[in-house]
C-alpha cells in the first residue's frame, strides 16, 4: 500500500479510545463545521456581490477567480507553516487577516474602484481564507493513529474521509444558500460581512480547540519526506483530479449565475447551486457504505461518468427552464468523486507531508475554480449563458480521463509492488 500519513504513538495504551468521538470530544465537530463556512462563502459571495453591484458577470468572474488564485498561492505556504509550527500558531493569524481582507471587498467595489484594484483586493481575500477542511482532515487522521485502538483504525479512517467530505459538501450547500438568501433578502454585502465575522470567531475557535495540540506530539522529532516525493505521478494524478473537480465547480457556478441573471434572478444563483450540493452531500456520506470490492479507482471513473451525463443535460437547458433537476443529478456524481479524490490524496501523502499534500490538493481545486470562473464569466458576457453552460461538460470529461489515467498508474504499480 502507498505511504500514509505518519502519526505519533500514544503515550500509554490506556489512553486509547474505542471511537474517534471519544478521542476528540463532541464539541470539536460543530466548531470545525462552522469554521468551513468562510471558505465556502467567499468565492460565491464575491462573485454574487461584484456581479450584482457592477452588472458585469465578467468582472464578477475575474474577482471570484482572483479569490481562487489567492487560495492557491497561499495554500501550500500555509500548509508548510502548519507542518512546521502547528495549527494553533498559524491558523488564528490567518483567520484575523482574512476578516480584514473580506471586509474591504465591498468597500472597494462600492467606491467604484478600478478593475485592477477590485481584483487585487479579491486576491487578498482568497490568500488569507482559512483552509479549515484540509487542516481538519490532517488533524483527525493524526488522532486516529494516536488515540484510537488499533483494531478500529482502518474503519475509522474510512469514516473520517467520508465524514469530512460530506461536511465539505454540506458547507458547499450552506455557503451558497446563505449567500443567496442574505443577498436576495437583505443586501449583497451581507454574506461577505458574515464570512468575515466567522473568520474572527469560528476559525479562531477551531485553531484553539484542544485537538489542535495532538499534531505537536512528537512533531519535533518526526521525519519528513523530501518535497520531491509530492511531485510523483501517483500524487499528481490525484491533484489533477481535484483540479478537474474545481473546473467543474467554477464553470457550473459562473454559468449558472449567468443563466439565472438572464432571467433577472442572478442573486438567486446561490440557492440553485445548493441543489447540487444537497445530493452531493448525501452521496458523500454514503461512500463509506459502498462495498470494498468497488475500489476507489473505479469509483472515480463511474461517478465521473455520472457527472458527464448530467452535465450534458445541463448544457442543453433552454432559456427560462429550471436547472434544478440537472444540478441534483450532477451532485450524485460530485460527492463520491470528491470523497474518493481527497481520500486518495490523504493515503498517498508522503511521510510528514500530510498538511502540505492536502492543502496542495485543495489549492488545485481552488485554482481550477478560479480559472474556470474567470473564463466562464468572459464567455457568458461575450456569447451568453448557453455557450458557458457547455463548459461543465468539458471539465467532467477531463475528470473521467484523469480517472482512467489513475487506473493505468495503479495497474502499473501493482506488479512492481508484488
Amino acid at each position: 500500500m502507498s505511504t500514509t500519513t505518519s502519526t505519533p504513538a500514544p503515550a500509554h495504551p490506556t489512553s486509547l479510545a474505542s471511537s474517534l468521538v471519544r478521542a476528540t470530544g463532541w464539541g470539536y465537530y460543530p466548531v470545525a463545521a462552522i469554521a468551513r463556512l468562510p471558505f465556502a462563502m467567499v468565492v460565491v459571495g464575491v462573485l454574487t456581490y461584484v456581479t450584482t453591484v457592477t452588472g458585469s458577470v465578467a468582472l464578477g468572474g475575474l474577482a471570484s477567480g482572483a479569490v481562487g488564485v489567492g487560495v492557491v498561492l497561499a495554500g501550500p505556504f500555509v500548509g508548510g507553516l502548519v507542518d512546521r509550527h502547528g495549527q494553533r500558531r498559524v491558523v488564528p493569524v490567518v483567520g484575523l487577516l482574512n476578516a480584514v481582507a473580506v471586509a474591504v471587498v465591498p468597500l472597494v467595489v462600492h467606491a467604484d474602484a478600478t478593475r485592477p484594484l477590485v481584483v487585487a483586493v479579491a486576491f487578498l481575500a482568497g490568500a488569507t481564507v482559512p483552509q479549515v477542511a484540509p487542516l481538519s482532515r490532517t488533524r483527525l487522521v493524526t488522532i486516529v493513529g494516536a488515540r484510537v485502538v488499533p483494531e478500529k483504525r482502518v474503519s475509522t479512517f474510512a469514516h473520517v474521509m467520508s465524514y469530512e467530505s460530506a461536511i465539505d459538501e454540506t458547507a458547499f450547500v450552506i455557503g451558497p444558500v446563505l449567500v443567496g438568501v442574505l443577498a436576495a433578502m437583505v443586501a449583497p454585502w451581507l454574506p461577505l460581512a458574515v464570512a468575515a465575522t466567522l473568520s474572527l470567531t469560528a476559525v479562531v475557535a477551531f485553531a484553539l480547540h484542544p485537538t489542535a495540540a495532538v499534531r505537536a506530539v512528537g512533531h519535533a522529532t518526526e521525519e519528513r519526506a523530501p518535497l520531491r516525493e509530492i511531485v510523483r505521478a501517483r500524487v499528481l494524478v490525484v491533484v489533477g483530479g481535484a483540479f478537474a473537480v474545481g473546473l467543474f465547480f467554477g464553470t457550473t457556478l459562473t454559468s449558472l449565475t449567468a443563466f439565472m441573471g438572464e432571467q433577472g434572478r442572478g442573486d438567486e444563483a446561490g440557492l440553485a447551486y445548493g441543489a447540487m450540493g444537497l445530493t452531493s452531500a448525501v452521496l458523500a456520506l454514503g461512500v463509506a457504505l459502498l462495498p470494498r470490492a468497488f475500489v476507489p479507482r473505479w469509483r472515480w471513473v463511474v461517478f465521473g461518468t455520472v457527472i458527464v451525463v448530467s452535465s450534458a443535460l445541463y448544457a442543453t437547458l433552454a432559456a427560462g427552464a429550471s436547472p434544478i433537476l440537472a444540478l441534483l443529478l450532477m451532485g450524485l456524481g460530485v460527492g463520491p468523486v470528491l470523497v474518493t479524490v481527497l481520500s486518495m490524496a490523504s493515503a498517498r501523502s508522503p511521510q510528514g507531508r500530510a498538511a502540505t499534500t492536502m492543502t496542495l490538493t485543495t489549492a488545485a481545486l481552488s485554482l481550477a475554480q478560479a480559472v474556470a470562473s474567470a473564463v466562464t464569466g468572459q464567455v457568458a458576457e461575450a456569447q451568453g449563458a448557453g455557450p458557458a453552460m457547455v463548459l461543465p461538460l468539458v471539465s467532467a470529461v477531463l475528470l473521467v480521463v484523469l480517472g482512467l489515467a489513475n487506473v493505468a498508474l495503479e495497474r502499473r504499480a501493482t506488479p512492481a509492488a508484488a
